[in-house]
């Protein structure tokens, strides 16, 4: 748990400044999140308070977030009593992961009204909620709890707005190596556990970085540690970071070498936050809008792979072909043998270097001849098939490799790439396209493209999906421009908007080709790169495919600090 009420305390010591800031706008992009645009000091900041189960936060923010067209009902409520509010306070409710802001606001009559925006961070149970001071009555919240799902209180509209219970524990911020000594047990064992059980706020990933830190050092007891770290802690002296290991990234507000010892700090713990959750809590959200057509893909790729399988052995059956060109050849050299009625004939294989007869089976109701002309007909027909049985596997894997495509694609998008993906499976018939109910159809807008900056200045251009990939190479880039794409692995198509760009530019849209591809987590991805007017759309090929010639290839390991540094 690394946003504990520790962390809680430090970032609202670091939103401190926004105190006598005014709200601009409300916008509530995903069904648990909210930003407030406010301004203080003609300065712009985007607050994000996020009520997801898995990342539940509070923080500002620089990452842009698409607002959908029609504002949920939770977002109008906060837009009635919050925009044109100042925030007149920031308050945590002891070291428990509760915020308040106080913010007061107009109303419609023009008076000044105080109105309390509560978030609290509990995981599964965390919520936003919205509270009028003066009747501590709740005006909405981001997730309604009736009081069948908790009988401590009901967080609905016009509720009693009842905080969560009270855990009785020490504040360790107030702790001294005496108080430390009555808490804990030696004898017991479990020590981090029992500073948890203990003490307000704490997590089970400090205590055991504070323990950790008495094994290490010579004649250091825990209590003393333990006030040691409380002590740096009390006076906010913070190195926000994200530990990096092969099980796991964490982050805090310093580094816990209990985890790591190689690790990444940042100026402040909301930087630290954009770079600890880029990606993470969108590609969550993706997955959840995204399902179906996951399924679809999914289902489409199974199926075409149990086609190769039945395909397969249907060639194998074809293979019999010339086995059945030999018995009829061989009845037809020998009919004068053959009498009708005869079950079987063995006769002499001449095709064979080697002297040996064949015994050929005969079908009883049929005449000599019959039976040559029967044989010369399976193999005409299978010879047939296996033509067009390899026709069908090599559409069947191509179909895969596109399918595969779609698939890595869902992975790395954003919400509008989602939408634009759904459409060309709807254009390639995997889906049915939705009845417009009498709606008007917009004109249909080009597809937006990622727009990143190399080190020297240099625009490049990445499409995160087939219509934008098709959009980019064959609309936009111009054609001594440069050209990327990861070497016979599914990704995207990258553009860097130069002639004649730096190796360090080629290299850097070279780990943006790397990153947006199936090869994320791999290291030394081969990336082809040539000029735009090397790469080609073959007529009637699926959305995305293309072949490209003077290729160049270099090896690069995808990194995503540096995916956040380049972006625009």
């Amino acid at each position: 748990m690394s946003f504990d009420g520790l962390f809680t305390r430090a970032m609202v010591h670091e939103l401190q400044s926004l105190i006598g800031a005014r709200i601009h706008k409300v916008h509530q992009p995903y069904k648990l999140e909210c930003i407030l645009q406010v301004r203080e000091n003609g300065i712009s900041h985007k607050l994000l308070l996020s009520a997801h189960p898995s990342f539940h936060r509070v923080q500002l923010t620089e990452e842009i977030y698409e607002n959908p067209k029609e504002p949920p009902k939770f977002c109008m409520l906060l837009r009635k009593h919050l925009e044109g509010g100042v925030i007149e306070a920031i308050e945590q409710q002891g070291l428990d992961r509760i915020i308040t802001f106080r913010i007061k606001s107009r109303n419609e009559l023009g008076d000044w009204k105080n109105k309390h925006l509560i978030i609290e961070l509990m995981g599964r149970h965390s919520n936003l909620l919205l509270v009028d001071p003066e009747k501590m009555v709740i005006l909405d919240c981001i997730k309604h709890i009736p009081s069948h799902l908790n009988r401590h209180r009901t967080l609905l509209p016009g509720h009693p707005y009842i905080a969560p219970p009270a855990q009785d524990k020490m504040s360790p911020l107030e702790a001294t190596e005496e108080d430390v000594l009555k808490k804990i047990d030696f004898n017991s064992g479990k020590l981090p556990q029992q500073l948890v059980q203990n003490f307000e706020g704490l997590s089970p990933m400090l205590a055991k970085e504070i323990v950790s830190r008495v094994l290490l050092a010579n004649r250091v007891t825990l209590p003393n540690m333990f006030v040691s770290v409380m002590k740096t802690i009390r006076q906010h002296e913070y190195t926000p970071s994200i530990m990096l290991s092969e099980e796991k990234e964490a982050f805090y507000f310093m580094p816990l070498s209990s985890i790591s010892s190689e690790y990444q700090s940042f100026a402040t713990l909301s930087v630290l936050l954009d770079r600890y959750y880029f990606g993470k809590a969108e590609r969550d959200r993706i997955k959840q809008i995204a399902a179906d057509l996951e399924r679809v893909l999914q289902q489409e790729k199974r199926k075409n792979e149990l086609k190769i399988e039945k395909l397969l052995q249907t060639l194998e059956e074809a293979k019999e072909a010339n086995r059945y060109q030999l018995y009829g050849e061989l009845l037809t050299a020998n009919l004068y043998r053959i009498e009708k009625g005869m079950e079987e004939i063995e006769v002499e294989n001449y095709y064979s270097e080697e002297a040996e007869t064949i015994v050929i089976p005969l079908k009883k109701t049929k005449s000599p001849a019959e039976n040559a002309q029967s044989y010369f007909s399976k193999y005409q027909k299978l010879k047939h098939a296996a033509d067009i049985v390899q026709e069908q596997i090599d559409h069947a894997i191509e179909e895969i490799k596109y399918l595969e495509v779609l698939i890595q694609q869902l992975e790395n998008a954003a919400p509008k790439d989602v939408e634009e993906i759904r459409e060309e499976l709807i254009e390639e018939g995997y889906l049915k396209a939705k009845p417009d109910k009498g709606k008007k159809k917009n004109k249909p807008q080009p597809p937006s493209l990622e727009t990143y900056i190399s080190s020297d200045g240099t625009e490049i251009l990445v499409g995160k999906n087939n219509k934008q990939n098709d959009y980019l190479t064959n609309k936009v880039a111009k054609k001594d421009e440069i050209w990327l794409h990861t070497k016979d692995i599914p990704g995207s198509h990258v553009v860097i908007r130069s002639t004649d760009p730096t190796n360090e530019t080629i290299l850097e849209a070279a780990r943006l080709a790397a990153y947006f591809s199936k090869a994320r987590s791999s290291s030394s991805v081969p990336v082809d790169f040539t000029k735009v007017r090397h790469v080609k759309k073959p007529s009637g090929a699926k959305p995305g495919f293309v072949i490209y010639e003077q290729q160049q290839t270099v090896y690069v390991t995808p990194d995503e600090a540096e995916v956040m540094k380049l972006r625009k």
